[in-house]
Formats: C-alpha cells, structure tokens, sequence
C-alpha cells in the first residue's frame, strides 16, 4: 500500500508527526485525513461510474444508428415503399429497381 515505505520508516514518519503536532492534535488530524481519504476515493467511484455509464449509452446509440441505417437500407432495397404490418414482401426476383434519378 504504502510502496516502498517499510516498518522503520513509518515508525519514523509517526515520531516525528507526534513531535511536531502533539499528542492531542494527532488523533484529530488522523480523523481528518481518513474523512478526506474517503470522500476522495467516493468521489472517484462517482466519476468512474459516470464514465462508464456514458461509455454504456454512447454504445447504445451507435446501435440505435446502426439499426436504424440497416432498417432503411432494408427500405430502400425492397423498392422504397416502407413494409407495413401485414404486408408480404415479394420475393428478390421479383422487385424491379428503379435505377432513374427522380427529381421532386
């Protein structure tokens, strides 16, 4: 956790921190550096799952558009009349394409 910060080490760090802030003041400060240790590590778990959840619905639209696009070139290949329910669709060899630019 602490990297290469061993048992001497941190016993140091203690000692001095108790030398220069006291034995009354320690405790307090260690309370306030676990609060702030907390709402950090809250406030990344937030933001990652904010990410993630835009990641998730910016896939979902590219699926959305890419439906939609197969949808319409499914249109436009049966003769560009849209199939309503209950309509057959005629076979392949069947549907003439009009190869003709019309202009509106």
């Amino acid at each position: 956790m602490f990297g290469s910060l061993g048992m001497p080490e941190l016993v140091i760090i203690l000692v001095i921190a108790l030398i220069i802030f006291g034995p009354k003041k320690l405790p307090e400060l260690g309370r306030s550096l676990g609060r702030s240790l907390g709402e950090f590590k809250k406030a990344s778990n937030e933001l990652r799952n904010t990410l993630e959840e835009e990641v998730r619905l910016d896939e979902q639209r590219e699926q959305r558009a890419k439906l939609a696009a197969e949808q319409e070139s499914a249109v436009t290949a049966v003769g560009n009349e849209p199939i309503t329910p209950g309509s057959t669709v005629p076979p392949a060899s069947t549907v003439s394409r009009n190869t003709t630019a019309t202009s509106a």
